[in-house]
């Protein structure tokens, strides 16, 4: 078994410990009202996109989500959140650094010794959820965990979902497949740019990521038998119908089951949460991997933190 398989399978334990997490560091997180910016790279960009439109559309504030490189800095917010599972990632430790004494911030990282839990105002150290694999699984879903607690979120019922998707079938046979999009609306939007990222980094596989609304804007042109639309959340009216007059296979674990050129995957189940659908698609990635005779522990041109001179 890969490093990680092994972090894939953790996760449910990893949400449940996140949950507990969340009440001891209440004070280092926001508060209901707050005016906040969640910041990352790569996957913890797409952690904080989640995280930013579930949090403004549960009521607690406006919340708006950026690559680190990208944090307006001449914005005015009450707080800032990074997300950074090595806590070095330069893009991430020069903002903090940045920002000390002119905006109160709160590191989410795996290493409590690295830089930035240092560079930050607070640190939330998420140690139990770090990860020996360069691609990222468990500590960016561990986090969104622990936020997704703090907004009174039921990660006791999302664990068991978790549960469920470490352990089921895959919906489709990647092998089958020679393309894939993933789609979102809402908070899933981040889900579905990570499911894509996951791909292309495991498995160096054509995948894209787009909201569910604009996918008909142009990328279902690509669409075709032989290639796949997976769906994260709720879905657009009249888009199923859409991709199957393209030919394309679909899945959909959250209102329809699964559907896909195999069958019915999840009839009859209840729906997982979306952050749950996202461990099948991590599976899916990693398993397009070896089938195409990749280590998806040694991705190609990747390293576990981006450190520039």
């Amino acid at each position: 078994m890969s490093y990680v398989d092994a972090e894939i399978a953790s996760q449910p334990d990893c949400w449940r410990t996140a949950a507990q997490l969340a009440s001891s560091e209440a004070d280092r997180l926001p508060r209901p009202g707050e005016r906040v910016a969640v910041v990352g790279c790569g996957t913890s960009w797409f952690m904080a996109m989640a995280y930013a439109a579930r949090r403004e559309h549960a009521g607690h504030g406006e919340t708006d989500a950026f690559q680190a490189s990208e944090f307006p800095t001449g914005r005015r917010y009450d707080r800032l959140i990074a997300i950074t599972r090595s806590g070095t990632t330069t893009e991430v430790t020069d903002l903090l650094a940045a920002l000390r004494g002119t905006l109160p911030t709160t590191v989410l990282v795996g290493d409590p010794a690295a830089p930035a839990a240092g560079l930050a105002d607070a640190a939330v150290p998420l140690a139990f959820a770090d990860e020996r694999a360069v691609v990222q699984t468990r500590f960016a879903t561990t986090a969104l965990a622990l936020l997704r607690a703090h907004l009174g979120d039921n990660v006791a019922a999302l664990s068991a979902d978790a549960e469920v998707a470490v352990r089921a079938p895959l919906p489709i046979d990647p092998t089958h497949i020679e393309q894939v999009t993933f789609l979102g609306r809402g908070w899933t939007v981040g889900l579905a740019h990570e499911a894509a990222l996951k791909c292309r980094e495991a498995a160096t596989f054509w995948a894209e990521a787009y909201p569910a609304m604009d996918y008909r804007h142009g990328p279902i042109s690509v669409a075709a038998p032989g290639r796949l639309v997976w769906a994260f959340g709720d879905l657009p009216d009249g888009l199923p119908e859409d991709v199957a007059a393209t030919g394309a296979a679909f899945v959909h674990s959250r209102t329809h089951g699964c559907r896909s050129v195999i069958g019915n995957w999840a009839a009859g189940r209840t729906p997982l949460d979306p952050m749950a659908d996202l461990i099948l698609a991590q599976r899916f990635a990693v398993t397009l991997a070896t089938s195409r005779g990749l280590d998806p522990d040694a991705p190609r041109h990747l390293a576990r933190s981006v450190v520039l001179a």
